[in-house]
């Protein structure tokens, strides 16, 4: 029997209580709704990309419909906290200043076994990103989203995994360069799209984008929700995508200096703020 899933109908709804969360988390909660309601645009490159495996091609289009799902429950909760924000409007912003290169036919990572590594990076940010944010929030109409996009990501985790599998029988990838590969990506959760996204969502109206001004007023928001053990679980992910064995203390020394550089960069934000 199939597995039935999540709908918005099934979210407690009439539970919110917006008085449970403060500026700064709604602000990163309507940056998070436009990029996970941008899926379609990832559907379609990705189908560019694995032009010639309809069977993936269909995951991949099953996946953006979950994820633009995500959008929304994301932007109905943030427009019911703050009734002056739109999600169709701040989208329109967004997607006019932030677009994907759908005529691209190869991925940008060099092989398709390294466009599924990237895949399992994002899923593996996400994952841990809403499990985070889940574990910290009292909201209950949002900690019931973060519980359900959390699931969801980590089962499309696992997805892209069993199809990199698949390819990495197919391509010469070896774990060095897929280690490069997973950093490189890793590395790109402080770009241009998560910027975008925050002054898209954010900004009033007429207010010029600033990479850098955008990017730590995201990025100083996001970090302060980890705890080290979500930064476990997500390395966990990471060591697996990779070919390395996690519970090693290659891999507790990983985790190690992770949770470092995270607790690090947040309080260099925070001075720069």
């Amino acid at each position: 029997m199939a597995r039935r899933h999540w709908t918005l109908d099934d979210l407690p709804w009439d539970r919110l209580d917006p008085s449970q969360v403060d500026d700064g988390l709604v602000a990163i909660i309507k940056a998070a709704a436009l990029v996970e309601y941008n899926g379609d645009d990832y559907a379609t490159y990705l189908c560019n990309v694995f032009h010639d495996d309809p069977e993936f091609q269909q995951v991949a289009r099953d996946w953006a419909v979950e994820e633009i799902q995500h959008g929304q429950a994301l932007g109905r909760w943030a427009e019911l906290v703050d009734p002056s924000w739109s999600l169709e409007r701040a989208s329109r912003r967004f997607c006019d200043a932030y677009a994907l290169d759908l005529s691209a036919d190869q991925s940008v990572r060099g092989s398709r076994s390294g466009e599924l590594i990237a895949r399992c990076m994002v899923e593996t940010g996400t994952s841990s990103y809403y499990t985070a944010l889940g574990d910290a929030c009292r909201e209950p109409v949002l900690k019931e989203i973060c519980r359900h996009v959390a699931a969801d990501e980590l089962r499309h985790y696992k997805l892209f995994y069993t199809y990199l599998r698949r390819y990495l029988e197919k391509e010469e990838l070896g774990r060095l360069s897929r280690l490069r590969i997973a950093l490189s990506r890793i590395m790109e959760s402080e770009d241009d799209e998560l910027a975008r996204a925050y002054w898209a969502a954010n900004a009033a109206e007429g207010e010029d984008y600033d990479l850098a001004r955008f990017s730590r007023a995201y990025m100083s928001r996001a970090y302060s929700y980890y705890r080290p053990g979500h930064v476990d679980r997500g390395m966990a992910m990471i060591f697996k995508a990779v070919g390395l064995k996690p519970q090693t203390r290659l891999f507790s020394a990983a985790s190690r200096i992770a949770w470092w550089f995270m607790d690090r960069r947040l309080k260099g934000l925070a001075k720069a703020a």
